[in-house]
């Protein structure tokens, strides 16, 4: 007791000290980094000097946290071939409505005169998909310098997306096929029916609503090469036309692109 008392004590000298200091400092990005190490430090006293079982039940759910992050490092593989071609280049994208994590509507349109990359991606918590929206949240501001938007799409729920999004720490809009399930990923030919989720496909569509660039992941588990990503964004802004060519072949039997979903389906998912 007496030990804990001279430590507290100590704390208190030197928190003083520190308070007095710190007013000396000029503002900046040093007086920044003082003060985030102060908190840490402050927090890890904190932490140090809580009751037995409250420090344990606090590491515990540190502990059920951190295997939450890294779920999708153990979660089920997801693999298979893809079954959809998607769009052709050139195609006009076709508008939609669909809720993001807070339930706000968000239209294709919304975004006229800037080009947008749609992200379909097949679930949330999954392994491949954990990564690649991950890495297109590291590099943001490479998206942000060429102007473009970036929408995630999946069949999740938005209750799904708005978790997953604050785990990973997810910035751009995360938008819910989710009833009609997988709507909007069927007007872009990129619904796999037997698996209920999407393909892996990336869209470009420039300011005036046409599809400039179209990737389907031959492999459900392979990530689109970002710089590849960034390179077609180059050429949208600077007004050059992409070859219109098929990232795989059609899977026999896949339906006609324009003909995946009938208007009147459509109508009541976007309206």
């Amino acid at each position: 007791m007496l030990m804990a008392n001279l430590r507290h004590q100590r704390l208190q000298e030197l928190q003083e000290s520190f308070s007095q200091l710190e007013s000396q400092v000029p503002a900046g990005p040093v007086k920044d980094a003082l003060a985030l190490l102060h908190a840490m430090i402050q927090e890890t006293w904190r932490v140090g000097n809580l009751p037995g079982a409250a420090q344990a039940e606090n590491e515990q759910a540190f502990r059920k946290l951190e295997q939450l992050m890294n779920y999708h490092k153990h979660a089920p593989a997801m693999e298979g071939q893809a079954q959809n071609s998607g769009l052709p280049v050139g195609t006009p994208a076709s508008d939609f409505e669909l809720p993001d994590a807070n339930g706000r509507p968000v239209r294709l349109s919304d975004f006229r005169g800037k080009p947008v990359v749609l992200v379909f991606y097949p679930l949330d918590w999954s392994p491949a998909c954990s990564d690649q929206l991950s890495l297109y949240q590291m590099e943001l501001d490479e998206f942000r310098k060429r102007g473009a938007v970036l929408l995630g799409i999946s069949v999740d729920s938005i209750y799904s997306h708005g978790a997953w999004a604050l785990l990973r720490g997810l910035e751009f809009p995360l938008l819910a096929d989710f009833e009609p399930k997988g709507a909007v990923a069927r007007r872009y030919n990129v619904y796999r029916e037997q698996d209920g989720f999407s393909e892996r496909a990336l869209y470009i569509v420039d300011g005036e609503g046409i599809i400039r660039y179209a990737h389907v992941s031959p492999q459900l588990h392979h990530i689109p090469d970002i710089y590849e990503l960034f390179e077609a964004l180059d050429r949208v802004n600077q007004g050059m036309a992409e070859p219109a060519t098929a990232q795989h072949e059609p899977v026999q039997g896949e339906p006609v692109p324009n003909e995946t979903v009938q208007p009147e389906t459509v109508q009541e998912v976007v309206s």
